[in-house]
């Protein structure tokens, strides 16, 4: 037989070609066949190479954005847990502090990155659920555009009033602002902190409305609790507990659903009577979605042996964080809990008419 060229016409129908698949009729059928079997190669080739990858990871430094500033209670957390998790795995990570729009611009910027496991994002109750409602287009879709890692911690609010104000649980309290809430103000770090929408939770459960104040944060805040200018707060444990010591405000209730080991004594908002009005900030990790789950599997792990460290156990409850317990851990119980998150604060900030926009 003739030698044929690369791919010459034989009939008005085909062509001919030395290649092995042959013949390629022009009319599509059989180049859609192609097509589906050089897909299914290629696939196959990727799903060859990602377990070889993920045993690979981390084969270099691995950054964690924490999408606030230098110098909060977050990156505080941040920097303790790289340097733990670092040495878990054998590799260096790095902290990065993107902070801005209430840490949406960091978050999002860790969505849009590559998936390959070596950009971390340590995100909170205010980047994940707070952010979905208090945006009319937000940056990102933190229920779809994340791959959960774990949860690590969480810092219930603390419920103080102004050192002179009469009532000491509270059932007095709540009495107190249903008989003066046109004379009563409160005040946050700031609109749609983590400060404020414990808050507007409380308030809406006690079926008042209160003015809200809100400060450049948190520390001004408090210095006008302080000083008698605002009635009430619901700040976090750590501040909060350390001015009651001082004996310049009074606790109320802690906003948990259990007590904490910081103020053993202190009831709880549901022990008081008061149900549903649990305000805790998470903290949890994530990858950008599509990092492999070999490598969110490892470090949900390197997680998991990091929390088991008394040393480190200690560190995080020293700064105000409760260790969530191993079976809200797992990357599951995160994707589970996530959107029930948004949708319980999405309330809270669509009753309020509360928006960043």
């Amino acid at each position: 037989m003739e030698a044929l060229p690369e791919c010459v016409p034989a009939h008005h129908s085909e062509v001919r070609c030395r290649n092995p698949i042959v013949p390629i009729k022009v009319a599509g059928g059989d180049m859609v066949q192609l097509s589906k079997r050089i897909v299914a190669v290629a696939l196959v080739l990727v799903a060859m190479a990602t377990p070889a990858a993920a045993q690979e990871w981390p084969g270099k430094t691995i950054t964690l954005v924490v999408p606030f500033s230098a110098g909060g209670g977050i990156d505080a957390s941040a920097r303790l847990q790289a340097v733990a998790l670092g040495e878990i795995l054998g590799q260096t990570i790095i902290v990065e502090n993107v902070g801005a729009a209430a840490g949406t611009v960091g978050s999002a910027r860790v969505a849009k990155a590559e998936p390959d496991g070596y950009t971390l994002l340590i995100g909170n109750t205010g980047t994940h659920a707070y952010s979905q409602s208090l945006y009319k287009k937000p940056p990102y879709d933190a229920a779809k555009d994340f791959e959960p890692v774990g949860l690590v911690s969480e810092s219930p609010r603390i419920l103080v009033v102004r050192k002179d104000l009469p009532v000491n649980n509270l059932q007095e309290f709540i009495a107190y602002a249903k008989a003066n809430q046109s004379k009563m103000q409160y005040g946050s770090a700031g609109v749609g902190s983590g400060t404020h929408l414990p808050c507007a939770l409380l308030n809406m459960a006690m079926g008042v409305d209160i003015t809200h104040i809100p400060f450049r944060g948190a520390g001004p805040a408090m210095q006008d609790l302080i000083g008698g200018r605002i009635d009430y707060m619901c700040d976090t444990i750590q501040t909060g507990v350390a001015q009651v010591r001082g004996g310049t405000v009074k606790a109320i209730a802690v906003m948990s659903p259990k007590r904490v080991p910081i103020v053993p004594d202190l009831a709880t908002t549901g022990e008081q009577g008061l149900q549903d009005v649990e305000a805790t900030v998470w903290n949890g990790f994530f990858f950008p979605k599509g990092t492999p789950q070999p490598i969110v599997r490892k470090m949900n792990k390197a997680l998991g042996d990091m929390i088991a460290r008394a040393d480190m156990r200690q560190k995080l409850e020293a700064l105000g964080l409760s260790i969530v317990p191993p079976e809200q851990r797992t990357p599951e119980y995160l994707a589970r809990y996530l959107p029930q998150e948004i949708e319980r604060w999405g309330k809270v900030i669509r009753a309020g008419s509360i928006s960043m926009d």
